[in-house]
């Protein structure tokens, strides 16, 4: 893996161990020539990972709207911002610079970019792992909600299995390396997206 996009919080959450956690993920990236695609932003998580990995002598690709650049401050100390018009710009450029992906803790917009591409592996438009860095138990509940669709019957049990989980950056990294996508049935073409 060359590059690894990180969805986390603008906001750094109330305990301490997330940003420690960031500065974590962020030093075992750069330690391991993986650069980092994410937000765009300077504050909360998104801030701290990347300032982590350039610390470290890694790369750090940001990619935020242009309506999110003054709110979200963007980061101008990268090693390339790309502005884009939407959101959808966004997850899509996003998507292609990544080999795989990372959500750490943080909000609705978090999850809801998790989720998209989990589904995108899910439906076959792309083989790259998507993973879970579980910071303090923070995604306990959203795993028990995939195992209880598994259970009644609205996710498929290799489905399932293609989300990675770790509370240590270095074990998930490894595991993300290790990752080989389910031969699953591909139901829409790169193109259709």
């Amino acid at each position: 893996m060359k590059r690894i996009c990180v969805f986390c919080g603008s906001s750094p959450g109330l305990r301490p161990e997330y940003a420690a956690a960031a500065q974590a993920l962020g030093r075992v990236m750069a330690g391991r020539g993986i650069g980092l695609v994410y937000g765009g932003g300077h504050v909360g998580l998104m801030g701290v990972v990347a300032d982590a990995i350039m610390a470290h002598g890694g790369e750090a690709i940001g990619v935020i709207p242009e309506a999110l650049l003054r709110r979200e401050v963007g980061h101008h100390g990268l090693t390339e911002l790309h502005v884009v018009r939407s959101m959808h710009e966004r997850k899509q450029l996003m998507a292609d610079l990544s080999d795989g992906f990372i959500a750490m803790p943080g909000g609705y917009g978090t999850f809801e970019e998790f989720c998209e591409v989990i589904t995108w592996s899910q439906l076959g438009i792309h083989p790259k792992p998507c993973a879970l860095l579980n910071v303090l138990g923070y995604y306990d509940a959203l795993l028990a909600m995939f195992d209880h669709g598994v259970n009644e019957g609205f996710i498929r049990p290799h489905h399932r299995a293609m989300v990675l989980e770790d509370t240590d950056p270095a074990t998930l990294v490894e595991r993300m390396h290790a990752f080989v996508p389910p031969d699953a049935e591909k139901w829409i073409e790169p193109a259709e997206r």
